[in-house]
């Protein structure tokens, strides 16, 4: 089964000009085959042909790794079954990742499939409130959350648990507006350095990475 998520994800990868070493294709195939086997016991994804995971799971993930370069930390919020979280940890497992989410048999998940994979990734069953304190979670370099798709919700949502000098990150379709996602980082005391788009390999759907900057902290 692996197979046929194998080409697709390398296929993707070279024409989206992402570089994977070969040992993270071999822990993403592992993740595709782990996700595969417990979703027919428990719901994970509606997401289950090789070639679907290859692009909507992994390569929308992978998108992001332009965005997280040389951040130490990031925080997935609402990750699921460790997405995009796991899946950038698979491409870079010195990066430190949180996952978050609200159902604790996906983070059963996640803490299952990153132990297998020897990742040094957190995951908690938690809801994010927008209050780290009280939700117990950590201030990251990165912040991220494909289950808010909504940009005027997951900005003062996402915004707090940004460390100083650290970036909120948006996954978005072709509806990304840039003077509206301005207008929104603004009002939670951030900066929009980017937005960055992109037309996934197989589908040719439309995505588009926002990138907000906290300012760091005075000296």
């Amino acid at each position: 089964m692996t197979e046929n998520v194998e080409e697709p994800l390398r296929q993707g990868a070279r024409a989206l000009g992402i570089q994977l070493t070969e040992e993270a294709i071999a822990r993403l195939l592992h993740l595709a085959e782990r996700l595969l086997a417990w979703n027919r016991r428990i719901n994970l994804t509606a997401i289950t042909d090789p070639r679907e995971i290859a692009e909507k799971h992994f390569l929308d993930s992978l998108l992001l790794l332009p965005a997280v370069a040389g951040r130490a930390t990031l925080l997935d919020i609402g990750s699921g079954a460790g997405i995009p979280g796991m899946v950038l940890a698979c491409a870079r497992p010195e990066l430190l990742v949180t996952c978050c989410d609200s159902v604790s048999k996906k983070i059963a998940f996640v803490k299952a499939i990153s132990a297998e994979l020897k990742l040094d990734l957190r995951a908690l069953s938690v809801r994010a409130t927008g209050d780290p304190a009280r939700d117990h979670l950590p201030s990251c370099d990165a912040v991220v959350s494909r289950a808010v798709a909504d940009p005027a919700a997951w900005v003062p949502l996402g915004a707090p648990y940004v460390a100083p000098g650290g970036a909120l990150l948006a996954m978005l379709g072709r509806e990304a507006d840039d003077a509206r996602l301005a207008e929104l980082g603004v009002a939670s005391g951030l900066t929009l350095a980017s937005v960055t788009r992109h037309q996934l390999p197989l589908t040719h759907a439309d995505r588009a990475i926002a990138t907000w900057l906290r300012p760091p902290r005075s000296r």
